[in-house]
């Protein structure tokens, strides 16, 4: 097992963008599988996790997350660091990866610095029996599948605005739900060195799905924090 590399440059061969068109998935969990402490991310966070979490976004093109972990975790504008942006221009992407909400119920705040402090204007993916919402001022909204929101038809559509390379950050019900539609193709999980107990939920949960065969692609160590990286086969 080898420790995880603190140089960018090296970050980004162990988090490569690759070849194809893909979905990956970065999640954090304890050693006893509990996603949250205190219903938050926030408290599993540990050395090397936030350098991890900064590389998948510099390298994405379109950042997914459902509005529930949007509220919950106080999403502010995706606003990457001056290295970041610098990088990701020179490797010929856009300055900015696009920000895109998954939201059957609309239920978002215009005020909230993820919207009104974007660099460019979010997506979000809903349904057609969606209500009414005022977030259409400050997102462009996609109305995907008639009651709940087409999560294979979302990637299509982000595909064909040439988003190839998608990174979902949860919540656990939008990832169980892409497993259930067949559409992860890597997950990337720290496992923090906590026995958290409790209430906790995992990382993903939702409809019955066959389970998905998954390759080891590394197992990497910083201070007792464990970061694999996982791949379809």
């Amino acid at each position: 097992m080898s420790t995880l590399p603190s140089a960018a440059d090296e970050l980004v061969d162990r988090y490569p963008r690759l070849d194809r068109p893909a979905l990956r998935v970065n999640f954090i969990a304890s050693a006893d599988g509990a996603v949250s402490v205190g219903g938050l991310s926030a408290g599993l966070q540990g050395p090397g996790d936030k350098e991890v979490f900064d590389t998948l976004r510099m390298v994405c093109d379109a950042l997914v997350v459902a509005a529930g972990t949007v509220r919950a975790e106080g999403y502010d504008a995706l606003r990457l660091t001056a290295p970041a942006r610098a990088w990701r221009v020179a490797n010929g992407l856009p300055e900015f990866p696009l920000m895109v909400i998954v939201s059957g119920s609309l239920d978002l705040d215009p005020e909230q610095l993820i919207f009104s402090d974007a660099p460019i204007r979010p997506i979000v993916l809903t349904h057609r029996a969606a209500p009414a919402s005022p977030i259409a001022e400050v997102a462009e909204v996609i109305a995907l599948g008639d009651d709940r929101v087409d999560l294979a038809a979302g990637v299509e559509a982000l595909h064909a605005r040439g988003a190839t390379q998608l990174l979902c950050e949860g919540g656990p019900g939008l990832l169980g739900s892409m497993i259930a539609a067949d559409l992860v193709d890597e997950l990337c999980l720290t496992v923090a060195p906590l026995l958290v107990g409790g209430p906790a939920g995992r990382i993903a949960h939702g409809p019955p799905a066959p389970p998905r065969r998954m390759s080891l692609r590394h197992a990497l160590t910083r201070d007792d924090m464990l970061f694999l990286r996982y791949a379809r086969g």
